[in-house]
């Protein structure tokens, strides 16, 4: 996991950073604060990995707080002033987020971090598995999924999304592959280099497209002929 803070003078900004960081399976929040100056006394006793800093703040500015550090972890700052983007990449932010500040740019400014830090410090979800459920570490909890809720799981880089019955899909850092191995093969298969699908929640197939509701999920060239083996045994003429 990369080991976060979050600096904010505003409450609502930072919880949202905070909230933000939990919400992403390879960053582990360590502590939030109001004050940068709080936060140099926190480092004289912790190490962090990453850090997002907001810029205009009073006292000490997140700027000045950066470069008060001997040797500063990854920062990405944040902001609601756009002219501060230049003076961030001269101490060399990995990225710049400009407020108000939506998910999906906090999680690529995330990525980009971790191609900087690197795979040290960066560890795998743990998963266990039975014929009828798994457990499997997301974020700060270990959850228990029944595999009948399971309607497909999705591939996304270095982790997957399991879209679950009449619940929030669960992201967990974790391979295809690894998860795949996991699944008892009688019940799940994968039908894409992107998905794998629970064979018995499989109700209705359209021009190799799977269909779950308002997801079309395609089936591939590779996994064509196994898919169809299970259909051709499934078959009542």
């Amino acid at each position: 996991m990369i080991r976060c803070i979050a600096i904010d003078d505003e409450p609502l900004a930072l919880q949202q950073m905070e909230g933000y960081i939990e919400k992403t399976p390879f960053l582990e929040l360590q502590k939030g604060f109001e004050n940068a100056l709080e936060a140099i006394t926190w480092f004289q006793e912790h190490e962090t990995d990453l850090m997002f800093v907001d810029i205009n703040m009073p006292g000490l500015s997140g700027m000045d707080f950066v470069k008060s550090l001997n040797n500063p972890p990854k920062v990405i700052f944040t902001t609601a002033y756009s002219e501060y983007a230049l003076e961030g990449f001269r101490v060399d932010a990995v990225d710049y987020l400009l407020k108000p500040i939506g998910y999906p740019d906090f999680l690529k400014a995330a990525e980009k971090a971790r191609e900087r830090i690197g795979p040290k410090t960066i560890e795998g979800s743990q998963v266990e598995s039975d014929e009828t459920h798994l457990f499997i570490k997301s974020e700060y909890k270990i959850l228990r999924i029944n595999l009948t809720d399971i309607f497909y799981i999705e591939g996304m880089r270095e982790y997957v999304r399991i879209h679950i019955e009449n619940q929030k899909p669960v992201m967990a850092l974790m391979s295809m592959k690894k998860m795949e191995a996991f699944l008892p093969k009688q019940r799940f298969m994968r039908v894409h280099r992107s998905f794998i699908v629970n064979l018995e929640k499989v109700n209705t197939i359209e021009r190799n497209r799977i269909i779950f509701d308002k997801v079309y999920i395609p089936i591939s060239d590779q996994y064509k002929e196994a898919f169809q083996s299970f259909l051709d045994k499934n078959f009542l003429v």
